[in-house]
């Protein structure tokens, strides 16, 4: 039996194709899920609606504003934030089950081990091969305010990692992987301009690239995810230097 009640965040626009099994994978565990939708044009709040009727449909701040408005929505003792392109398997759905009927929990936040699942395989090494911090303690949590790579500062104590896997269906398709990837560097670009980050010059942006790629490849170990291992390498790749290229823009335009 549970001691510790659990809200479940989810921000979402145009996910009618995968938030189902998102909302489904939560909807045992949780005591109140929370959506902010930005303005989907499917059928995405109408899915979401078969799970809560805590539903938001408001504008896009970027995503830790998203992610922080959520929060200040949630009203239990704990927080699980999920992307609408993940959801829980039946280990890691018993494992946080488990945690919450504890009588007391050491811990204020747990990391989840990401299960990357793209082109019909889940990733088992290179930069897919960790574990996001998704469950914490709600009082004292909040999250960055950056325009994406947000990340949630939780309340002072030691984290925990559960068993089982976050499984997370990064990309509908190469197509919608090539658009995603697009679009984080270009985010991650502005992001790094507005906090005074510099690109240092093209042939910097070049090195770092193929630095992101060795670092996967090889040191991560992500050849031992084949094909799909160096695909994924390869996305990193681009997308890190893609970053410094509109860093290195930015900066033109304003020079």
């Amino acid at each position: 039996m549970k001691k510790h009640s659990l809200s479940v965040i989810l921000i979402t626009k145009n996910e009618a194709d995968r938030v189902e099994s998102c909302l489904r994978s939560v909807a045992e565990i949780a005591d109140e899920i929370i959506v902010l939708d930005s303005g989907s044009t499917d059928d995405t709040v109408a899915i979401c609606q078969k799970y809560t009727s805590n539903i938001t449909v408001t504008d896009w701040p970027g995503f830790g504003k998203q992610k922080q408005r959520a929060l200040d929505k949630a009203t239990c003792d704990w927080v699980l934030s999920i992307d609408a392109d993940e959801a829980l398997d039946d280990e890691m759905k018993q494992a946080i089950l488990d945690l919450l009927s504890q009588e007391s929990i050491e811990a204020t936040s747990y990391r989840l081990p990401w299960g990357v699942t793209l082109y019909g395989t889940t990733l088992k090494y290179g930069r897919s091969a960790r574990a996001v911090l998704r469950l914490f303690l709600r009082e004292g949590s909040r999250y960055t305010l950056d325009e994406v790579h947000e990340t949630v500062i939780p309340a002072e104590g030691s984290t925990g990692k559960l068993a089982g896997l976050l499984l997370h269906y990064t990309h509908r398709d190469y197509g919608h992987g090539l658009d995603k990837a697009a679009q984080y560097a270009w985010l991650g670009s502005q992001k790094y301009a507005r906090k005074g980050k510099k690109s240092k010059g093209l042939a910097l942006a070049l090195l770092r690239g193929l630095w992101t790629f060795f670092h996967i490849y090889f040191i991560r170990r992500g050849f031992l995810d084949g094909s799909v291992g160096f695909i994924v390498a390869m996305t990193y790749a681009q997308v890190n230097f893609n970053k410094y290229v509109g860093l290195w823009l930015i900066e033109q335009k304003r020079s």
